[in-house]
């Protein structure tokens, strides 16, 4: 008989995993997806376009909040965990419900899952949200074109939007962004601003098939503190030390932590000595084979005379504060370094923002830049309009007064890679020289 199988996700991985070891498979049945993380991406339906003939009328998606009952009314026999950057107890007590209920519990592992590429691959990820994979894999991608190497990138997935159109998308144009929620365009924007080429979707099969036809070598750009869909030939993992200890605490973050051939300990400029020295301390025990390298993510600053002693709205990217767990982010340090008065937005959300401030009740004097809907993105806008400040000060990759029209004054806070040590550009020349 066939296993029946529920796969918890929140729109990325779990498509993934279903593609490689479920589509097609006669063993087993999916019978449904759940979901979470992620407004607004339950009750919709993976496709039979996507789902293959095994699934004419396509695989329903619901909120990890019906798991219990799926499991008792349609009857499971398993149950795949596919998501990202929850804690090791979290993962132990949707497992412990589970077997409660009479299921088996399954983590996909990277010999299930991985694509192979007939191009090198450097894959960058991290032990939690917000790291700055993002801007290691541009600081990346920037070393390989001064040596007039072409990378394309391949995104993990933010599977946001309709399913069947974004199966296998191409980003080169900022024009090609116009489709695309806040969320992608802060992964996206900066890399197509660089003149590199990104792809990003739902089937990595064919995405992969695409990318290797115009990429001399492919660069794989994490999600949250997943690792990768294709097998790389240097991994590449950053750390965080304004979170020291959750390299160890996270899935699968440590999985990554474990795996990585080169572990980079970004934000030593603003990090303690000692949150440095713990993450290096936690590294060398479960990888000690891996090569350590330090850097910083330099913040920059537009308007810092205008800023001084106003009041300001701080923006920072979404997912880093949400499941991210982060109750700061670099808008935050630049205010504080300018001795901004900062205004807590959360007395002014309007509409879904009210539900995530609620969800997420470390985020005190911060705005996420919540925008997974047109809807959301409208309510993101009301919410700092509404918001009594002098100054808007935008920390996200994006340019969101240019998106929403926003009609205050408005600077934005960036933020890139700098090597300490000089030791990742070095290690990236040596694989570059090993591969030739």
């Amino acid at each position: 008989m066939k296993k029946r199988v529920i796969i918890m996700g929140a729109g990325g991985r779990d498509f993934h995993n279903f593609n490689m070891v479920y589509r097609d498979n006669p063993l087993y049945e999916v019978v449904a997806f759940t979901a979470t993380q992620i407004p607004f991406i339950e009750g919709r339906l993976y496709p039979p376009e996507l789902a293959g003939s095994l699934y004419p009328r396509g695989i329903p998606i619901y909120p990890e909040g019906d798991l219990e009952r799926l499991i008792k009314d349609l009857r499971v026999d398993e149950v795949v965990f596919s998501y990202s950057d929850v804690s090791h107890e979290y993962v132990m007590h949707r497992a412990s419900l589970c077997l409660s209920l009479g299921s088996g519990f399954t983590l996909l592992g990277p010999d299930e899952t991985m694509l192979e590429s007939r191009r090198p691959v450097i894959s960058v990820c991290a032990v939690r949200t917000g790291c700055g994979k993002s801007g290691v894999t541009r600081y990346i991608a920037g070393i390989l074109l001064e040596k007039g190497i072409r990378p394309v990138v391949i995104r993990h997935p933010m599977a946001y939007r309709d399913l069947i159109e974004s199966r296998c998308e191409r980003f080169e144009r900022k024009e090609d962004l116009s489709r695309c929620t806040i969320e992608e365009r802060e992964e996206f924007e900066a890399l197509i601003d660089a003149g590199i080429t990104v792809y990003c979707g739902v089937d990595y099969r064919e995405i992969l098939e695409k990318a290797e036809q115009e990429a001399s070598i492919l660069i794989w750009d994490g999600g949250n503190n997943d690792f990768p869909f294709i097998r790389p030939d240097l991994h590449i993992v950053v750390f965080d030390p304004h979170r020291a200890g959750h390299e160890l605490l996270y899935h699968p973050g440590e999985t990554n932590a474990r795996m990585a051939h080169i572990a980079v300990v970004n934000k030593v400029d603003t990090a303690t000595k000692g949150n440095v020295e713990r993450v290096v301390r936690d590294i060398k025990e479960v990888n000690p084979g891996a090569t350590i390298v330090y850097t910083a993510s330099k913040i920059t600053v537009e308007g810092e005379e205008r800023i001084r002693g106003r009041k300001v709205l701080v923006v920072e990217d979404g997912p880093t504060l949400t499941h991210g767990g982060m109750p700061y982010g670099a808008g935050t340090i630049a205010a504080r370094r300018l001795g901004a008065d900062i205004v807590d937005p959360g007395p002014y959300a309007r509409g879904s923002l009210r539900k995530t401030f609620k969800a997420y009740p470390h985020l005190k004097g911060i705005l996420p830049a919540m925008g997974y809907s047109k809807k959301q993105i409208e309510e993101l806008k009301e919410t700092i309009e509404a918001t009594p400040c002098d100054i808007v000060l935008v920390a996200t990759p994006v340019d969101l007064k240019g998106i929403l029209g926003i009609g205050k004054e408005v600077y934005r806070v960036r933020y890139e890679i700098e090597e300490i040590d000089g030791g990742l550009k070095g290690l990236i020349e040596g694989f570059l020289e090993g591969r030739r």
